[in-house]
């Protein structure tokens, strides 16, 4: 598919020297840069999902033992 972007010619002169140096083209970074975010954001939206998991999974085994009748300064009490 091709797409027309609209920007600086300073911008596209720079970024072709960056691509000549890593043998490549402008095209080239601007793919290369487009699937690094795809797969990123597809690794983020997994995370994402396992994280919500993982809290209805916490909500579903949480439980009360009872009533806290003791304070944390108690718990580190030294005798």
């Amino acid at each position: 598919m091709n797409i027309t972007l609209s920007l600086q010619d300073d911008l596209v002169r720079r970024v072709r020297k960056i691509a000549v140096d890593r043998d490549t083209t402008l095209t080239g970074l601007v793919r290369a840069y487009l699937e690094k975010l795809a797969v990123e954001d597809a690794r983020l939206g997994r995370k994402r999902l396992e994280q919500e998991a993982l809290a209805i999974s916490f909500d579903r085994i949480s439980y009360r033992v009872g009533k806290r009748n003791w304070t944390r300064a108690e718990l580190h009490e030294r005798p």
